[in-house]
């Protein structure tokens, strides 16, 4: 049996006890359960905003960066061909 699965199956039996039921019925929790469920996304985005900001203060070029750069090339590549085979052409 998988991880997931297993995690399942151990969520279905917590939600079958009434204790656990009594405490999703209370809004504070919910509140603070949905705040914690949220956390790694706001984490994952500060560190990518963060990494940003120092790769632009040190002039390093993103990943991001790299994929346009690449797409340009590419695009001027294509636009060099087509003018070879006009040029051909004449």
């Amino acid at each position: 049996m998988g991880i997931k699965d297993e995690m399942m199956k151990r969520g279905m039996q917590m939600m079958s006890d009434p204790r656990v039921g009594k405490l999703m019925q209370n809004p504070q929790f919910m509140k603070v359960m949905m705040a914690a469920l949220q956390v790694p996304g706001k984490v994952n985005t500060f560190t990518n905003e963060q990494a940003k900001a120092v790769a632009g203060a040190l002039r390093f070029a993103t990943a991001e960066d790299m994929k346009n750069l690449q797409r340009t090339v590419k695009r001027l590549e294509r636009e060099i061909g087509q003018l070879q085979e006009q040029m051909k052409n004449r």
